[in-house]
């Protein structure tokens, strides 16, 4: 080897000692502290699904309006108040997931539409009112269509259930 090139070497393996000298304190000291950690596991990919205002419509209020009406056809009114519950917890689980819409906080909007209805649907099914529920009952389908009106859905038209219904529940009320 010549002079030149076996000074470079030794200048290579020096500087690479130096540097070896300088980085491995560190990276040792780096090793203790992530040994010390309990290993993170990555965040599981989830996909978080939130159905729309039409979808939760659809599911959750529509078949509760509708097997409302249904129980006090029946004169049950023990599945009646059970399913007004299940339809003021649907508009609360609506209002819960869907904060806004239109810049419209849809909590308000539900109860200012709702609040007066089901009070009186409330009423109408603790005394066993059948007037007085098909009244409240009118006057909650036109609040629903009032703010499909204010929402600019007006396409969707809440009407009164018509005849019997296919549905596969039995709506007759237990004999006490």
């Amino acid at each position: 080897m010549s002079k030149p090139t076996a000074r470079r070497s030794i200048i290579v393996f020096t500087s690479l000692g130096v540097a070896l000298a300088i980085v491995l304190p560190f990276a040792w000291a780096t090793s203790q502290t992530n040994a010390a950690e309990p290993e993170a596991s990555p965040p599981p990919q989830t996909t978080q699904y939130l159905p729309s205002i039409s979808d939760l419509m659809i599911a959750t209020i529509q078949p509760r309006y509708e097997r409302l009406w249904l129980a006090v056809q029946n004169k049950n009114w023990v599945f009646a108040a059970y399913e007004l519950g299940n339809l003021r917890g649907a508009f609360d689980r609506l209002g819960r997931a869907h904060p806004t819409t239109q810049d419209i906080s849809l909590p308000d909007m539900i109860t200012s539409v709702t609040q007066q209805p089901f009070t009186e649907l409330s009423s109408a099914i603790q005394s066993k009112d059948a007037i007085e529920f098909s009244r409240a009952y009118g006057d909650l389908t036109s609040a629903c269509n009032a703010c499909h009106q204010a929402l600019n859905h007006g396409v969707v038209a809440i009407r009164l259930p018509r005849g019997a219904s296919d549905a596969s529940q039995d709506f007759t009320p237990e004999a006490p």
